[in-house]
C-alpha cells in the first residue's frame, strides 16, 4: 500500500524542508497552506527538484474547524497508509498578555492556529492510522514550549499547550504502535525572522530540522524520540 506523509503548512520554512526531504525518500506527500499561489510554487519547485515525485495539495486555513475537516477529508479520500503526520501549521504574534485586546483575540487566535489545528487534524486522521496499525506523529512545538517569553505571551501559552497535547498523545498511543514526537526548534532561518539584523549562521537551518525529523522517523519501531530539542549552536536568540 502506498505510504503518505501529511505535512500541514508545507510551503515555507520547516514545513517545506520536511516536504522536500520526505519526497526525496519516495513518499507521496500531502500538504496544505492558506495561499494557493504558494502551493503552486511548491508543486513547480518539487517537480523540478525531484522529477516524478507525488504531491497533493489543498488550500485551507486550519485555524478554522470546517477548513481542517475539509483538508482531512481530502487526505482520507486519497486512500493509502498515513505513515507520517507532521503538524507544522503555526503562527507567531508578538506582544504581552496584559496588552491583548479586551476580547482576548490574540491569545484565542494563537490557540486556534497553533493548538486546535493540530488537535483537529490529528483527531480526524488518527482512526485511519490506528486501522493501518501504526505511524509516526510529529508536532511542531518550540523552545517557547519550555520557557515563556515576555514578548510572546500568547504564543508561549499556545506552544506550552501543544507540548501538553503531544505528551498526552504519546501516553495514549504507545501501546498502539504509533510513535509521537514533539519537535522543539529554537530560532530557525525562516520568513518569521525576515528583517532581523543577525547573520544567517546565528540561526538553525530549516533543512537541519527536517533532517532531524527524518532521522527520528527512521529509527526502529521499538524506539521513539519523544522530544527533539534543537537550538542554534550559540544558544537561543
Amino acid at each position: 500500500m502506498k505510504k503518505y506523509i501529511i505535512v500541514t503548512g508545507g510551503t515555507k520554512g520547516i514545513g517545506r524542508a520536511v516536504v522536500m526531504r520526505f519526497a526525496r525518500a519516495g513518499f507521496a506527500v500531502v500538504t496544505c497552506a492558506r495561499s494557493t499561489a504558494d502551493l503552486l510554487t511548491l508543486a513547480t519547485d518539487i517537480e523540478q527538484a525531484i522529477p516524478g515525485s507525488e504531491l497533493y495539495t489543498l488550500s485551507a486555513d486550519l485555524s478554522q474547524p470546517d477548513e481542517a475537516r475539509r483538508f482531512t477529508d481530502f487526505v482520507l479520500a486519497l486512500g493509502g497508509k498515513i505513515e507520517v503526520l507532521v503538524n507544522n501549521t503555526g503562527a507567531f504574534t508578538p506582544g504581552r498578555l496584559q496588552d491583548d485586546t479586551e476580547d482576548g483575540s490574540v491569545l484565542r487566535h494563537m490557540i486556534d492556529v497553533n493548538l486546535y489545528s493540530t488537535y483537529d487534524v490529528t483527531r480526524a486522521l488518527l482512526p485511519s492510522m490506528l486501522a493501518h496499525g501504526g505511524g509516526h506523529i510529529f508536532t511542531m512545538c518550540s523552545v517557547a514550549s519550555l520557557r515563556a517569553y515576555p514578548s510572546g505571551g500568547a504564543y508561549s501559552v499556545a506552544k506550552f499547550a501543544l507540548l501538553g497535547l503531544t505528551k498526552a498523545l504519546r501516553e495514549e498511543l504507545k501501546e498502539q504502535s504509533i510513535r509521537v514526537t514533539a519537535v522543539l526548534p529554537g530560532a530557525t532561518l525562516t520568513a518569521s525572522w525576515e528583517g532581523a539584523d543577525l547573520p544567517p549562521e546565528r540561526f538553525i537551518k530549516a533543512e537541519d530540522v527536517a533532517e532531524a525529523i527524518f532521522g527520528a522517523y527512521t529509527l526502529s519501531p521499538q524506539a521513539v524520540v519523544e522530544e527533539l530539542l534543537i537550538r542554534p549552536q550559540l544558544g537561543d536568540i
